[in-house]
């Protein structure tokens, strides 16, 4: 059965499941009922970061457009651009025995395409998840629901997966940011 975390929430993720090796990392969210004319557009990106918290290069960035990192072990399965449908939204695999150990964290984050230039929001924007699948066998084993606390944030890190003595762990972060993509890219060290 999954855990269920809160904001702030930090959750053993290897030690609890011997023999864990890859993950499934599944994205969600639905968009309330919006008359503003353009697409509404949400996409999951990956960031590879090292023990300062910034990634070292472009390299480990992974979204859309660049959708393997850190030599094969992060991948972006694809751009969803409408959101519609049941589940997932994106995902993203992590083969955690694979990834370099320069990598410490690998912070997960939803953005809004162009939200600024169109007056889009996650005020617009319900049902965000995060969850933590098994690859193997499917089973979930972790979930993070945002709620509905944001309002003209156009980018939200979700949360992390990082290393803790040898082990990985999992922390429900749950921060708004505006400025879209770019603040990230920027906090993350890449602009």
């Amino acid at each position: 059965m999954a855990i269920n975390l809160s904001k702030g929430q930090k959750v053993d993720l290897t030690k609890t499941n011997p023999g864990l090796t890859s993950v499934v990392v599944g994205l969600g969210w639905d968009v309330n009922k919006y008359d503003g004319g353009n697409d509404f557009d949400l996409d999951s990106s990956v960031f590879l970061l090292n023990e300062n918290g910034q990634a070292a290069s472009e390299a480990d960035f992974v979204f859309y457009n660049n959708t393997t990192g850190a030599n094969g072990a992060v991948v972006h399965t694809g751009d969803n651009r409408t959101g519609a449908g049941s589940g997932d939204d994106e995902q993203v695999t992590v083969n955690l025995k694979n990834v370099p150990v320069n990598i410490k964290k690998i912070a997960f984050t939803i953005t809004i395409h162009e939200g600024e230039e169109r007056n889009q929001n996650f005020g617009q924007v319900s049902n965000s998840y995060v969850r933590i699948l098994n690859e193997s066998t499917g089973e979930e084993l972790i979930r993070y629901d945002l709620g509905e606390d944001f309002s003209i944030e156009t980018a939200i890190v979700v949360g992390e997966l990082y290393r803790h003595n040898e082990e990985w762990k999992f922390s429900a972060i749950g921060s708004g940011y505006q400025g879209g993509l770019g603040a990230l890219v920027k906090d993350f060290g890449l602009a």
